[in-house]
């Protein structure tokens, strides 16, 4: 469902991928072949959403209040990021929640089920995972990153090749 809120109506690049079960309300911008999954919630009432190109957000996830998703970036199945910023080809886990005022450093990692507490600083290239969520250790280049361009890859498919059937 796609829709607007109070006049402001969501920016859809025509290269993104957003499920017919996703949720996009508001003030909500989806960049050049993103990826907007299944049960996904994009609520764009109280400040921004902004997902950048190939950024992907995966099946049942939340975003909420000023968010931004850099390029390539990936939130994991039911994740929540409320009021925070996850940078180019970050990872955020199955199940992490991240809270008001976080940013997630390019290509870290918030592992799975982890709380990322209030204006946290996940450093670049690090692992974080924990409730609350600390630092675990450095990251060098883990194939994680990579995961923005298999979802690019396979959105395009489902653009391609699939269809409703009910």
């Amino acid at each position: 469902m796609i829709r607007s809120f109070e006049g402001t109506e969501p920016d859809i690049h025509e290269s993104a991928y957003v499920d017919p079960a996703a949720v996009v309300i508001g003030d909500v911008t989806i960049g050049p072949k993103a990826s907007i999954w299944p049960n996904v919630t994009l609520r764009g009432d109280h400040g921004s959403i902004e997902i950048a190109e190939g950024a992907n957000i995966q099946d049942n996830a939340v975003l909420h209040e000023g968010v931004e998703i850099a390029p390539y970036a990936t939130v994991g199945h039911t994740a929540i990021v409320h009021a925070s910023v996850v940078e180019e080809r970050a990872l955020v886990g199955m199940g992490a929640t991240v809270l008001d005022d976080s940013v997630v450093g390019e290509r870290a990692i918030v592992g799975a089920n982890s709380l990322v507490t209030e204006g946290t600083d996940v450093e670049p290239q690090t692992l974080y995972a924990g409730t609350p969520a600390k630092k675990l250790k450095d990251i060098e280049d883990p194939h994680w990153n990579q995961a923005g361009d298999r979802y690019v890859e396979l959105s395009r498919r489902y653009l391609e090749g699939s269809k409703r059937l009910d």
